[in-house]
C-alpha cells in the first residue's frame, strides 16, 4: 500500500481507470465480432449501413485513448474492403 496520500490517490484513479477501459475495450470488441459474423452473413447493404457505426465507435475508442489512433484507422480500412465484397 502506498505511504503518501497523493499515491493512494492514484492508486484508486488508476483502478477505476482500468476499469473503464478495460469495459470500454471489451465492448468494442463485442461489437467487432458481431459486426464480422454480419460480414459473413448478410446482404451487402446491411453491411454497408452498419459500417457507419462501426466507424463512430472505433473513432470514439481511439479519441479516448483506449486504442490507438493508426489501430482505428487499420481496422476501419479491413472492415470496409471486407464489406464491399
Amino acid at each position: 500500500m502506498p505511504n503518501h496520500k497523493s499515491c493512494q490517490k492514484r492508486l484508486i484513479t488508476s483502478k477505476k481507470r482500468r476499469d473503464r477501459n478495460r469495459q470500454n475495450k471489451a465492448a468494442m470488441r463485442a461489437s467487432l465480432k458481431k459486426y464480422r459474423e454480419l460480414i459473413k452473413t448478410g446482404t451487402t447493404e446491411e453491411k454497408l449501413a452498419q459500417l457507419p457505426g462501426i466507424y463512430s465507435l472505433l473513432d470514439r475508442q481511439a479519441r479516448k485513448g483506449t486504442i490507438p489512433r493508426q489501430r482505428a484507422s487499420r481496422i476501419k480500412s479491413r472492415l470496409a474492403v471486407q464489406a464491399a465484397r
